[in-house]
């Protein structure tokens, strides 16, 4: 009997205001198409490894908060949130400084709250 090797996907969504906008996704349109192809790279990874992905490409910042790690020229941050098998992302924003914005961060916890 031949055994086949099944591949464990997790579900990305872009997180949906009450508005009906996804911030993430917008934020991602107005990039250029080398940010915008180091982003989808980023989300992919995620998409395929899950919880096995690591520093440097996510760092845990609090209880359910992660931010996805794009860097280069510019480097950009993507908190998401997992939830069952699934993740969400819930804000973008360019890194300037070493210090997160706490109003970016204020956020994504916002964010939170509505999908739990």
């Amino acid at each position: 009997m031949e055994s086949k090797n099944i591949v464990k996907t997790w579900n990305v969504y872009y997180y949906q205001t009450p508005r009906g906008d996804y911030p993430v996704k917008n934020f991602i349109e107005k990039q250029n198409i080398a940010v915008q192809t180091k982003i989808s790279r980023s989300i992919n990874l995620l998409y395929t490894k899950g919880p096995f992905l690591k520093l440097p490409y996510i760092k845990k910042l609090q209880d359910k908060l992660y931010e996805l790690r794009i860097s280069g020229q510019l480097a950009v941050r993507i908190f998401y949130s997992p939830k069952n098998d699934s993740y969400y992302l819930l804000h973008a924003f360019k890194k300037k400084s070493e210090k997160t914005p706490s109003r970016d961060l204020k956020t994504a916890i916002d964010r939170i709250k509505e999908i739990i």
